[in-house]
């Protein structure tokens, strides 16, 4: 017996392994850490904000591996999973590329007449809707016929190209904010007509992508009106529709706050009365990697002052009190289709490890201001006919989902109340707001419970990916409804060897071309992985103990019950 847990239930001694995953024995021996999570503390519901994903390039998401992977989403749960697009109305004939999509939605003809055609955009919202998922509608861009600067169109953008070389023709206002206006309603009504206004209620509507930045090649009130006449057209299609925006990047500073006052106190371009509707409101939040003598370290500070400075920005408006919001894009860096060394931790272990500590320390900020956060929305997908782990941040490569898609399997099983958790090793807020997580690691958990169920989330975070010693860890849970009983246990695990399709990669030698059996092992070492049978463990007087060796920058998700 150890730490209460029979062996049988333990890990071995995991080998650490470090970026380059060069297998290495870490000298120092495994730090004592204790954790305890009281049943009998709920501090509210848990939040399910991880339900959220986006991506720049939407006709991946019909293509081969985007539909499986959009299937694997929707899996974790159907039709309570939102997927985020940019490019939803960009002119073109739907073949992607690194940063960009098209539908063709709207053109004219010769004599100006506007056409719409909307075969490409029911392919995409036909495939989100028949694998579970539900569309967080961005109404953007600008298509070439409204555009007022319609050449140059399509950028050629690599991830060795400037990233200003992307705000093109498709970036600019419309020519006609009318015709734009009318765009948008033709849209709504054709969604209801095809999915049902009971359907398309369930929808978020925003406009554009972060139009403080180089997505909007207009002034700030050329956007206000952008964004009025859209949302006018939306509502005036379907009075219920879930309305807000306006997913800037950062915190938005004064831009968001010109807009929240505009949508609360302004007068509409579009109607010339008091206000715009908002239903929700977003923001972007992105992390700080860099490269530091041979390896990655994280910058987990720097995303949580941002959300931390767009919680302020909102709660200093009383009218917005309760107002459900959305960090509608939430990711450690902040270019998916970018490649770099300052970003090497993507296929590890170390980007479901700092998933998880973020997450975490997003609730923990929700809670402090008294935020109604409805989702953190993670900017990742897939890249169809790329190397195999070449370095975006996605969650999967050619079909294969890699480790950080597992932090999302453990966070589906989660529910119920979320309860009070202690850690003697838990970096508090205040420090990783300021410094990150850069001196002791962060071995903490978040736990929730539902009837005869608990889930004890735990993460060994640091920002340095460098080897480090692994901890000892007992999780001592307390306050259990029940007295006595036989509980059983599950452990599921992210390391080095379970659940990591990256690790078996490369111990394969790194394929470009694996063969039918080195694909089927790929997928089977993908899965969310026991760390070892299932077992039983006592409860006695409302306690159960739990012990486990703990390398850095690993998950482990356990699941009791009783």
């Amino acid at each position: 017996m150890l730490r209460g847990l029979p062996v049988r239930c333990l890990s071995l001694l995991t080998i650490l392994t470090t970026a380059g995953l060069v297998l290495a024995q870490p000298q120092d021996q495994p730090f004592d850490v204790n954790i305890v999570v009281d049943a009998s503390r709920p501090i509210g519901p848990l939040r399910r904000i991880w339900r959220f994903f986006g991506a720049d390039e939407p006709n991946y998401g019909y293509m081969k591996y985007g539909r499986r992977l959009l299937a694997a989403l929707g899996q974790l749960a159907s039709h309570q999973v939102f997927f985020r697009a940019h490019n939803l109305l960009t002119s073109g004939d739907g073949t992607p590329a690194l940063k960009w999509g098209s539908t063709n939605a709207y053109r004219e003809d010769e004599k100006g007449n506007p056409i719409y055609d909307w075969t490409i955009l029911d392919r995409i919202f036909d495939t989100y809707m028949d694998l579970g998922i539900r569309p967080y509608v961005e109404i953007g861009f600008m298509p070439r016929d409204l555009s007022i600067r319609p050449e140059p169109y399509q950028h050629s953008w690599t991830p060795a190209a400037r990233y200003d070389q992307i705000y093109t023709g498709w970036a600019y206002p419309p020519k006609d904010y009318n015709r734009w206006a009318e765009l948008v309603y033709q849209w709504v009504q054709h969604c209801i007509s095809r999915y049902g206004s009971q359907e398309v209620e369930n929808w978020y509507w925003q406009v554009w992508n972060e139009a403080n930045i180089g997505y909007w090649q207009g002034t700030v009130d050329e956007f206000l009106k952008l964004h009025d006449y859209a949302i006018d057209a939306v509502r005036r299609a379907l009075p219920r529709a879930k309305v807000g925006g306006p997913d800037c990047a950062g915190s938005g500073g004064n831009f968001m706050r010109r807009f929240l006052e505009h949508c609360l106190d302004g007068t509409s371009y579009a109607t010339g009365t008091k206000g715009t509707p908002l239903d929700f409101v977003s923001f972007h939040a992105k992390g700080a990697p860099t490269y530091v003598e041979g390896h990655v370290r994280m910058g987990i500070s720097a995303q949580l002052r941002t959300i931390e400075d767009g919680f302020k920005i909102i709660t200093s408006y009383p009218q917005l009190k309760g107002i459900p919001v959305v960090i509608g894009e939430c990711d450690p860096e902040g270019c998916a289709a970018c490649q770099g060394p300052q970003l090497a931790y993507r296929n590890g272990t170390m980007y479901p490890c700092y998933t998880a500590a973020s997450f975490a320390r997003i609730h923990d900020l929700a809670d402090l201001y008294g935020v109604n956060l409805d989702g953190a929305l993670t900017w990742a997908f897939e890249f169809e006919d790329q190397p195999y782990f070449a370095g975006f941040r996605s969650l999967a490569t050619n079909g294969i989902e890699k480790p950080v898609f597992n932090i999302f399997r453990m966070f589906s099983m989660m529910s119920g109340q979320r309860l009070a958790v202690e850690s003697d090793h838990q970096v508090p807020l205040e420090v990783v707001l300021k410094d990150g997580i850069r001196n002791s690691p962060d071995v903490s958990a978040l736990a929730s419970i539902g009837d005869s169920r608990m889930w004890i989330l735990v993460w060994h975070y640091h920002d340095d990916d460098l080897p480090g010693p692994s901890a000892q860890v007992k999780v001592e849970v307390k306050g259990l409804p029940i007295k006595h009983a036989q509980g059983h246990l599950e452990h599921y695990r992210i390391d080095q060897q379970h659940s990591n399709p990256y690790a078996a990669w490369v111990r394969m030698g790194r394929p470009q071309a694996p063969t039918e059996e080195q694909y089927d092992q790929l997928i089977q070492a993908s899965r969310l992985a026991l760390l070892a049978p299932p077992c039983n463990i006592g409860i006695a007087e409302g306690r159960a103990s739990i012990g486990f060796e703990f390398p850095r920058q690993a998950v482990s998700l356990l699941v009791l019950n009783w």
